[in-house]
This record gives C-alpha cells, structure tokens and sequence, in this order.
C-alpha cells in the first residue's frame, strides 16, 4: 500500500500547530508532551503529534469531562 505524501504531511503535526489547535502556548504543548499528557512522539528531538491520536485525546478528554459534571 502506498502512502500519498501530502496524507502524511496533513496528519504529523507540528508543536506549533497543535499549541494553535489547542489554543495554548507552545511551552504548554511541550510540557504536556514530556508529560505524557498528550499523545506524541519525538523525530530526532522535535516533538510531533498524529492528528488522529489528538483527535482521540480530546474526543476522550470532552466525554471524560461530561461525565464527571453529570455525576455531580
């Protein structure tokens, strides 16, 4: 199976664009990242995000947050 280019160049991103994604500041994407907190992966040293994976961490991250207020 081959793999287009720009497929993969549209779901690997950068810590800029997931702090733009995210709407915080770069320092907190890293930070998140050498945490564990975000779903990443390092290239030669330069963090690096799936897009899918961070789609999953936020779909999971809405639903954990919707039950936890319904609980209440």
């Amino acid at each position: 199976m081959a793999l287009r280019f720009e497929s993969v160049t549209d779901e690997i991103l950068t810590v800029s664009e997931v702090a733009g994604l995210l709407k915080v500041a770069e320092k907190t994407v890293y930070t998140m990242a050498q945490q564990g907190e975000l779903p990443a992966f390092k290239v030669r040293g330069q963090w690096r995000f799936r897009r899918t994976d961070l789609e999953a961490w936020i779909d999971a991250k809405t639903r954990g947050g919707a039950a936890a207020e319904e609980s209440k």
